[in-house]
């Protein structure tokens, strides 16, 4: 089993890796009178990693609710 881990480690990888190599071309984003010009990769990645620290918050948060609405007393 430890080979197989290994392996998908190897292949999530190598698949990270070719998305970086294929995405070289730049974006701007604009908000108000700033922009900020980056490769599609390293845009793609901070969303993702924005992604999860705001969905992690928003289940903490809802996790909060909905222990002070069952809360007794």
């Amino acid at each position: 089993m430890k080979y197989v881990y290994i392996a998908l480690i190897v292949v999530f990888t190598a698949i990270v890796l070719l998305f970086k190599v294929q995405n070289f071309n730049t974006a701007t984003i604009s908000l108000f009178n700033m922009s900020l010009t980056l490769p599609m990769w390293l845009l793609a990645a901070g969303i993702y990693v924005l992604g999860m620290f705001t969905g992690a918050a928003l289940v903490s948060l809802l996790k909060g609710w909905y222990a002070g609405a069952t809360r007794r007393g």
